[in-house]
């Protein structure tokens, strides 16, 4: 496992123009992207009766972790778990393609064991499901326009229109509804162990304001 970087700023408008500006010549879009250079991710994270997830966020624990499934651009037939963990101040993602099936037995919390097949992540999931009572807490929708730079393997996102599906768990049904959280744009550098300095100079604005940002912890204050 490789742990990367990871910085999250809250930025205003004038400062998205800005950046992206310049980012639009020196880096390339995510694949994910369409003609207009975003891409719209749902994600359902996990989290038990307590809180834990939650709550450790809140109070900045700083050895943590979080299961998530998420599909991109309303297309189901692509589903992700991804466990993301932190250590300090870095961070590492694992990650497994899920069937539809087996994305329901999460959701209906049956049978989660016999449906993890050779998937160790799904395993892991299972397990702390059982043990620890994590289940399916709610849905995230937002947009995102992000650009790659190879090196360094350097990724640089813009995420907007951050909505929560707030008790819904209707995860595989991509026309469910969300209410918007906040409006504000929450920008991400993410590299591994040498960020390039052009990228750096490309980035600075001399007024973004670093955050501790968690768009499941947003989304948890409407339910």
């Amino acid at each position: 496992m490789k742990y990367r970087h990871e910085y999250k700023y809250r930025i205003n408008i004038a400062e998205y123009f800005e950046i992206r500006a310049r980012l639009k010549v020196l880096c390339r879009s995510d694949e994910h992207s369409g003609h207009d250079g975003r891409y719209r991710v749902r994600s359902l994270y996990f989290d038990n009766a307590d809180d834990l997830v939650l709550r450790e966020k809140i109070d900045g624990v700083r050895n943590r972790e979080k299961f998530r499934i998420r599909y991109y651009n309303d297309d189901i037939s692509f589903l992700r778990l991804e466990k993301k963990s932190k250590r300090n101040d870095l961070c590492v993602k694992q990650s497994a393609v899920l069937t539809v099936k087996q994305v329901e037995h999460l959701l209906q919390r049956e049978n989660c064991i016999s449906a993890v097949g050779d998937i160790p992540i799904l395993s892991e999931l299972a397990v702390k499901m059982k043990i620890r009572g994590l289940r399916p807490k709610t849905i995230v929708d937002y947009e995102r326009e992000a650009y790659i730079c190879p090196m360094g393997n350097v990724r640089l996102n813009f995420d907007t229109n951050i909505r929560t599906g707030m008790y819904s768990l209707d995860f595989l049904n991509p026309r469910s509804q969300t209410i918007l959280t906040e409006d504000q744009i929450i920008f991400e550098v993410k590299y591994d162990s040498f960020f390039p300095e052009y990228i750096y100079d490309a980035i600075q604005t001399g007024t973004q304001t670093r955050c501790a940002f968690s768009k499941y912890a947003v989304a948890r204050m409407y339910g």
